[in-house]
């Protein structure tokens, strides 16, 4: 049974995971779509601003309750020794990285400033290579690489969607439908990136067909059901839903992107379930 510790501890790693990816992937979109949404433009600014906020807290609470858990209760938030311990391990490094990426997404998003807020993206994604099973795997390089890559799409993806849903709500039906194309076909090439990185790090994690009897497999495998969802929905959007925004019809397509939206978030949530009590190894 989870402790108190445990469950907290684990829902703000899942809400850390979501809100920083959200706000890794608002410089990228706008690098590569910005100039596509005049009109929103300001208003994903912000969001990318309050996401960047956002996700601070739920990185440092994350953080905070790390040392609760190697307690085994709650009042290890306040021991300034488990604390220490806590900064000066894998994850105390990680932490800092993911407070750095983060402060420099929220200064990137100023006018001018737009490649900071990319350095600090690359940074949040690099922050995850610190720790978990790719970091102590003998084949480390390749395992951070893939992860790398495959934190970086869902984070492009993830940070596209709820700019498109402003593009959609904001724009003129032309303007919206050039943005929801462009999106389109750039995404048809990375976001395989995503399954292809996955299948790599699970090739290299995973030393039997047996982990899958296992708790980290049988998660493993909900990714892979929900993953296979969200194709389903992203194939909608870019042939029907996309399209038929310029013809002013969009509320189908703002209502996949946010069924797109929870169902990403939904992944991360197994993911943060799975990277904190489960192990790949066979017991």
């Amino acid at each position: 049974m989870l402790s108190g510790a445990d469950a907290l501890s684990v829902a703000f790693r899942a809400g850390s995971f979501v809100l920083l990816l959200n706000a890794a992937g608002i410089p990228i979109f706008i690098a590569v779509f910005g100039r596509l949404v005049p009109g929103s433009l300001h208003a994903i600014t912000k969001l990318g601003w309050r996401l960047a906020i956002a996700a601070l807290v739920f990185v440092v609470g994350h953080h905070a309750l790390e040392a609760a858990r190697m307690a085994g209760e709650m009042a290890g938030v306040m021991d300034p020794a488990m604390q220490v311990m806590t900064l000066r391990s894998p994850e105390g490094a990680a932490f800092a990285l993911r407070v750095l990426g983060l402060v420099l997404v929220a200064t990137g998003l100023r006018p001018g400033a737009l490649a900071i807020g990319i350095a600090g993206a690359v940074l949040c994604v690099t922050a995850f290579t610190l720790t978990g099973h790719t970091s102590v795997t003998p084949y480390r390089p390749a395992a951070a690489a893939l992860l790398t890559l495959h934190l970086l799409v869902v984070a492009f993806w993830l940070g596209s969607l709820w700019p498109l849903f402003l593009a959609a709500s904001k724009e003129p039906p032309p303007v919206a439908t050039q943005a929801i194309d462009a999106f389109s076909r750039i995404a048809a090439w990375v976001v395989p990136a995503i399954l292809l990185a996955g299948v790599g790090l699970t090739v290299l994690l995973v030393p039997s067909w047996a982990v899958f009897k296992q708790p980290y497999g049988q998660l493993l495998l909900t990714k892979v059901t929900l993953f296979a969802v969200l194709m389903a929905l992203a194939t909608l959007n870019k042939w029907t839903f996309g399209p038929a925004c310029a013809r002013g019809q969009s509320r189908a397509f703002k209502r996949a992107v946010a069924a797109e939206f929870i169902l990403i978030c939904a992944v991360l949530a197994v993911t943060a379930v799975m990277t904190t009590f489960y192990s790949p190894e066979v017991p």
